[in-house]
């Protein structure tokens, strides 16, 4: 393996730290850290900003996922995930001949969830008013941004299924009927103009009535009213190969509000994960780690193919887990049989010297596995190119992977982990009068009345946006997270090994060779099963991959530094010293603090 160096310092400090999957986003949490606003305030105002310098990544019409820790409160959940809408039925996709929710299309669009989410942390949790947090995104939507090659690439990609079915996103992603370049300057005008319009209407006697008139204005007012039009009058394109009208309605958003919740805990190395529910894919992450507790730091150097085995094994046998079991309604007993320290042992014990060919989740006290279809031989649209976390987008518009990331710890303590998805620029055809589309999280549901994870009107699908907080002694002490859809938990237990059991600082642990399995059943459309699969960075070396093939990995090669998009906050409660670390791969994220 090549000896390893570091691409950038871990930043250390004594006032505050923010990183993030763009410079940008991590630049601006900074500067609300500078002016006095709290951990909470520069999350929300770092949010908003990636919905305009990484369109293709999120968007207002999407979701977000944080973990929070107010110091001296216990952590919590922001649900931002947004719910199927009320006509989303089985029965109505069956209808049009579909077997699986499009993953491109506004029939695959749960309720927006980002907007609601934001502002209730801004509320609850924040210090600054609406129209200050909004006010950065809407400078970068007025005044423009440098396009990022990731988004310049995406843009093309798609650029025929805009000019031939999309004409309102050709209208707006395109310059002058063509995708724009890596590097050059865009506006989002019509964005601009829909913050400008919420924050105006954050009018009331205190700083919480107004945040709260602006949340009814998203679901009640101008917002949602022109959401439902388009929709109603826009049938369009799908990545189906068919055209339809999508089904969400003003009185759905309406009806949904962002909310907080318990997070789920596990255990690695005495230090405490806090992870998401069984809604998200979070719980894989603490599956993954109870079954490496098992072994010995020298038997998780992750330099061996023997490591890199043992943790392929044991990510696939956690993803199993996953795709039989998860899904919002789990119940709480079965969810802890999941993570407890016995059923890893019994997980375990299934590891052995060669690859596994079957998908095999287990037997949590009883409860009957739901059995996804296999779809081994599906072609993946696009191709297979999970590249930095950025999607792999197809030319209709369908996404695999996908997502952005943020940390922030600010000086009194208060840490966030947070992870905004979905709403992409491809996903369905923009609403012109507010600059923004909607998203497709609906795609990983299944339309099997028999799954935890089934389609249903009102239900949170399962998705895969899975943020991490550690802590030790009752306090965090890290935050951390990726993008990159299926594997988000996977590069996360990387870093995690790394750190915990390796001794490494969170700048080695990122920058270190990244790997993943890709023997689960894929959580987007088309749903593609790769028994066997592992994607690995070129850097673990021709010796350990040649092993690897020979346990009977079928081993896709990345790149030397081309899986991942980590970045991390840690806090050292006692001495008052932060730090930070982004991840280099595609020279977009980055870390700011002092």
């Amino acid at each position: 393996m090549t000896p390893h160096f570091l691409t950038r310092p871990d930043l250390k400090g004594s006032f505050g730290m923010c990183a993030s999957s763009h410079w940008i986003a991590s630049a601006v949490g900074q500067s609300v850290l500078e002016r006095n606003g709290n951990a909470f305030d520069a999350a929300v105002a770092m949010g908003f900003v990636l919905h305009v310098v990484e369109p293709h990544l999120n968007g207002p019409g999407g979701e977000v996922v944080a973990l929070i820790a107010p110091v001296g409160s216990r952590p919590q959940t922001l649900n931002g995930q947004g719910v199927a809408p009320e006509a989303a039925t089985i029965a109505h996709f069956e209808s049009l001949g579909l077997d699986m929710v499009p993953g491109a299309g506004a029939l695959a669009a749960a309720v927006p969830g980002a907007f609601d989410a934001w502002l209730l942390l801004l509320r609850d949790h924040g210090t600054w008013e609406l129209a200050d947090a909004l006010a950065y995104a809407e400078h970068y939507a007025r005044i423009g941004h440098s396009v990022v090659p990731k988004e310049a690439d995406t843009i093309a990609t798609v650029a025929g299924l805009f000019r031939e079915h999309w004409p309102t996103s050709a209208a707006q992603w395109l310059v002058d009927g063509t995708a724009p370049q890596g590097g050059q300057w865009v506006r989002n005008s019509a964005y601009a103009r829909t913050l400008n319009r919420l924050g105006a209407a954050a009018v009331g006697p205190d700083r919480e009535a107004r945040i709260d008139a602006a949340r009814r204005e998203w679901r009640s007012g101008f917002v949602a009213k022109a959401i439902d039009a388009f929709i109603e009058c826009t049938p369009h394109r799908h990545a189906s190969g068919t055209s339809h009208y999508g089904v969400i309605t003003g009185q759905d958003i309406s009806d949904f509000e962002a909310s907080y919740e318990d997070p789920i805990i596990g255990q690695f190395r005495g230090t405490d994960i806090v992870k998401p529910g069984p809604w998200s894919q979070g719980p894989v992450l603490l599956q993954i780690m109870a079954i490496l507790d098992g072994y010995s730091d020298s038997e998780l150097d992750l330099a061996s193919a023997d490591s890199i085995h043992r943790v392929l094994e044991a990510m696939k046998l956690a993803l199993a887990d996953r795709d039989a079991y998860y899904g919002p309604d789990l119940p709480v007993e079965t969810l802890q049989t999941l993570i407890s320290a016995e059923y890893a042992n019994s997980r375990r014990a299934l590891i052995g010297e060669t690859a596994s060919r079957d998908l095999r989740p287990g037997d949590p006290g009883g409860v009957s596995p739901f059995l996804p279809p296999l779809r081994h031989d599906a072609p993946i649209a696009g191709g297979l190119d999970i590249g930095t976390g950025e999607p792999t987008v197809s030319v209709t518009g369908t996404t695999q992977g996908d997502t952005c990331h943020l940390d922030v710890v600010d000086r009194w303590g208060n840490t966030i982990s947070a992870t905004p998805s979905g709403g992409w620029l491809q996903s369905s055809p923009t609403i012109p009068e507010l600059g923004f589309q909607l998203g497709t999280r609906l795609q990983m549901t299944w339309l099997d009345r028999r799954s935890a994870s089934a389609l249903r009107p009102g239900g949170r699908p399962r998705t895969t946006l899975s943020p991490t907080l550690l802590m030790r002694n009752g306090e965090a002490v890290s935050a951390l997270g990726s993008p990159g859809g299926d594997q988000q938990d996977q590069w996360q237990a990387l870093y995690l090994v790394r750190v915990l059991a390796g001794g490494k600082s969170p700048q080695q642990a990122i920058d270190a060779p990244a790997f993943n399995t890709t023997a689960y059943v894929g959580s987007f459309w088309p749903r593609q099963w790769n028994p066997r699969g592992a994607t690995v960075e070129d850097r673990v070396g021709a010796e350990v991959i040649s092993d690897l093939e020979r346990r009977g990995h079928v081993v896709t090669r990345a790149g030397e530094w081309a899986l991942g998009r980590l970045s991390s906050v840690t806090r050292d409660p006692s001495a008052g010293i932060f730090s930070a670390a982004a991840n280099p791969r595609g020279a977009q994220g980055y870390a700011a603090g002092r």
